[in-house]
């Protein structure tokens, strides 16, 4: 048997939204899902990307970011968090984690804001890593007192709650979703910027189509006859098509949730006690988008090993100030970020998703087991 690390889950309701475009039938997608999406998160303004990254770069552009600006981010996150920041050639200031929950510590956040307290410090960028939230009340109060905006990237979190608030209507002043993250190559593109702020949306809004105005758009997205650009913009605006892949996942994600809580129980109870794997922490609400384990000595083996018995893994993330372009760029080096560094040396990601069997999950649970007994 192999199990990917991945597989999308896909079934009609894909298929009818998909025709309905094809056909030139119904309702504008683009526009359907960011109804949609606003309501399932509980937000005011929605503003639909054409993937997630684009999501990022164009909340940075609503803030207005400018070059020597700075935001304080995650040493643990996707590379896109901080490469967004510097596309302004403003700068990410990096702070260590909480070794138990994969995100941002509280405590490194509050001497970085003590440190870097300027004007020119514009904000926090904030990861919930893997569908366990970071510690928002925290962040969020250190964040009032310093006078920064939070921008929260909600990649591996859509659908996680804090508090009992879905991520996205919890108090930040920017969030931002991906529709695929798992996937290099995935079927479809899309991304999702939510805010309860008016001028960020609408600055977001127009810039994320060239900044162009016009008195008049149709269903198609075709421009109207005049038409002027009042700033500099982006080409981010989501096809109908993408659109509609999109809308018919955001239907599912809560099913989607429930069954990779299904399969995270299976592995709590199939791999507690192995030797040399120890398994996540959940500190609060956790969605599974990933399920993280440490491998306590050669994480890289253990992984050779479970991928020749067909179990593929993922890695998330490589610590940023151990990327090339980073630890050059800002002259960091391996152990200024030890709680990271430490995770990084141990974590592996197991396969968890909606469209993964209850046979395939006992698979996996099986080769771990199989594996951690004969290491050494």
């Amino acid at each position: 048997m192999e199990v990917p690390f991945f597989k999308p889950d896909i079934d009609e309701t894909e298929k009818s939204l998909i025709d309905e475009v094809l056909n030139l039938k119904g309702e504008s997608k683009v526009e359907k899902l960011e109804e949609k999406f606003k309501e399932y998160i509980g937000t005011s303004y929605a503003i639909s990307t054409n993937n997630g990254t684009a999501a990022k770069h164009l909340a940075m552009c609503a803030l207005d970011l400018k070059r020597g600006d700075k935001l304080i981010c995650s040493v643990n996150a996707f590379p896109s968090v901080a490469e967004v920041i510097r596309h302004f050639d403003a700068e990410p200031i990096f702070v260590d984690i909480n070794k138990d929950d994969f995100n941002m510590d509280p405590k490194k956040l509050e001497e970085a804001l003590k440190i870097h307290k300027h004007k020119k410090l514009k904000g926090v960028f904030v990861s919930h890593i893997g569908g366990q939230p970071a510690d928002l009340d925290a962040i969020y109060s250190l964040a009032k007192e310093y006078g920064v905006k939070v921008i929260e990237d909600a990649s591996y979190a859509m659908g996680a709650t804090y508090k009992g608030k879905k991520i996205g209507s919890t108090g930040g002043d920017i969030t931002v979703f991906s529709f695929n993250p798992q996937r290099m190559k995935a079927v479809a593109y899309g991304g999702m910027m939510v805010t309860e702020d008016e001028t960020l949306q609408q600055r977001a809004k127009l810039l994320k189509n060239h900044a162009l105005t016009t008195n008049k758009w149709d269903k198609y997205g075709n421009l109207g006859y005049v038409y002027d650009v009042i700033d500099i913009g982006c080409k981010y605006d989501i096809s109908e098509l993408n659109a509609a892949f999109c809308l018919a996942q955001l239907q599912k994600n809560d099913k989607f949730i429930q069954r990779r809580r299904e399969i995270a129980q299976i592995y709590y109870e199939k791999l507690k006690d192995l030797p040399h794997v120890e398994l996540p922490k959940k500190v609060r609400e956790h969605n599974f988008d990933l399920f993280i384990i440490k491998i306590d000595k050669n994480r890289d083996g253990f992984a050779r090993e479970l991928k020749e018995r067909g179990v593929y893994t993922g890695l998330h993330f490589i610590p940023i100030h151990l990327l090339t372009y980073y630890k050059h760029k800002y002259n960091l080096r391996v152990y200024d970020f030890p709680n990271a560094l430490a995770n990084y040396q141990q974590i592996l990601s197991l396969p968890i998703y909606s469209a993964m069997s209850n046979e395939e999950a006992y698979y996996v649970c099986e080769k771990i087991a199989e594996v951690a007994h004969k290491w050494i």
